[in-house]
């Protein structure tokens, strides 16, 4: 089953779950392969290496008990490497790649099922924990690289919190979100500094609030609500910079699927407002997943795996509106499969002239109701003869290195197909 999807260099996606092996899924074929891996990374946590290998901590033993493994997965290769593990076993831990490259791993419970207060950060060779910041935080805890280059912690919990990872670590307490617990709610960085909390909670609620990290004093206010009160559900990254919500259920409890809602749903940040967009065929709760593909469809799959909740086997690929909005724009020349902080590249487009946006999106890595990897950075351009010439981002706490999707966005709303690169 697919509850921990992942997009790869190639444009292909992994995904695995507490049963089986890891499975290579081919959009363009259908086909899987399996690539099985060292140690059961069912409850893992997930983030890109620069170089867009994918680096996994912590696994399964049973509910609520973690493993210390670490694994990394070679998409050239498709194959794993086992690295030194942990200092602690960690079960839903999250994993966010620093603007320097390193990992950091929050929060999980251990080998004993006890929570783990101390976070460890991956150099490229070793472990080294931040021992000057224990603190127990909610499983899978909603972690974003801030513009200051910070950690900030959105939730699940109202209160949030700053870490500064130089040294041995430092916590101070950050603004409180407006909405009480918003558990298996969905967050995302929608642009640098900018984030959207929304969902979540016990009886679910249909809220939806935002916060600028770029201000001096940011502080949370609420934004439109969604059609549907939604726990369980996923959030993903459009090209346009909309935000695409998918799955979950109204019903109280941990996963009701008699609640379950099909319509998905879309943000704007421009107008703060929600559009209901077509319903999906299968009810997707606890487990439910979504990813953005290249060519701007989103794979939806996953749901179940746990109490009174059907294992769905399956996966739907649904195509946003803007794929019915007018003709895409093209790229016609080879874009760069690697390119570095600040570089200018000059894309080859017939389209240069309806141009309005250029966005990178840093690749999908979900699980849980959220996303350890996506966020999107618009880049600046201008138009130069036969095509647009794209500035790549100064600052890596704006956009940390790993594998990014490029995309070119018309006047009418269409995104071209993305084009893959990392970005280091």
């Amino acid at each position: 089953m697919q509850l921990h999807l992942h997009l790869l260099l190639d444009g292909k996606v992994l995904s695995w779950g507490r049963k089986g092996v890891p499975q290579v899924w081919d959009p363009a074929t259908g086909a899987f392969s399996s690539v099985p891996s060292p140690s059961l990374l069912f409850c893992a946590g997930h983030d890109f290496l620069s170089d867009g290998r994918l680096f996994v901590a912590g696994g399964h033993i049973k509910d609520l008990h973690g493993l210390p493994n670490t694994n990394v997965f070679d998409p050239a290769t498709e194959t794993w490497q086992a690295l030194p593990p942990m200092a602690a076993g960690r079960w839903y831990p999250t994993n966010t790649t620093l603007p320097d490259g390193r990992i950091l791993t929050l929060a999980g419970t251990d080998t004993a099922g006890v929570d783990v207060p101390i976070p460890e950060v991956w150099d490229g060779t070793a472990w080294h924990q931040l021992t000057t910041a224990p603190l127990v935080l909610p499983l899978y805890p909603r972690a974003f690289v801030a513009p200051d280059g910070r950690i900030f912690v959105a939730g699940e919990q109202p209160q949030t919190y700053w870490l500064d990872v130089t040294g041995t670590g430092q916590w101070t307490d950050g603004p409180v979100r407006q909405f009480g617990s918003r558990g298996y709610g969905s967050a995302v960085m929608y642009e640098p500094g900018k984030i959207l909390y929304v969902g979540g909670g016990d009886p679910p609620t249909n809220t939806a609030e935002i916060i600028n990290l770029n201000q001096t004093n940011p502080t949370w206010r609420y934004t439109g609500s969604m059609a549907y009160a939604r726990r369980q559900m996923n959030a993903t990254l459009l090209p346009t910079g909309d935000v695409l919500v998918t799955g979950g259920t109204y019903a109280g409890g941990f996963s009701d699927p008699s609640g379950a809602v099909r319509p998905a749903e879309v943000w704007s940040p421009a107008t703060g407002q929600w559009t209901q967009l077509a319903s999906n065929a299968v009810t997707r709760v606890y487990h439910g997943a979504t990813l953005l593909l290249p060519d701007g469809r989103i794979l939806h799959t996953g749901s179940g795996d746990a109490s009174g909740v059907k294992d769905e086997l399956n996966y739907e690929v649904y195509s946003p509106p803007y794929l019915f909005s007018g003709p895409r724009p093209t790229i016609t020349g080879a874009v760069p499969g690697s390119v570095t902080y600040g570089q200018t590249v000059v894309v080859t487009t017939p389209d240069a002239a309806t141009i309005i946006n250029v966005n990178l999106i840093r690749f999908s890595s979900v699980t849980h109701a959220f996303n350890q990897s996506q966020r999107l950075v618009p880049l600046s351009f201008s138009k130069v003869t036969g095509g647009i010439s794209v500035s790549f981002p100064t600052s890596r706490t704006a956009a940390p290195p790993g594998p990014y999707l490029l995309f070119l966005v018309s006047g009418a709303g269409v995104p071209s197909l993305g084009k893959i690169l990392l970005l280091r």
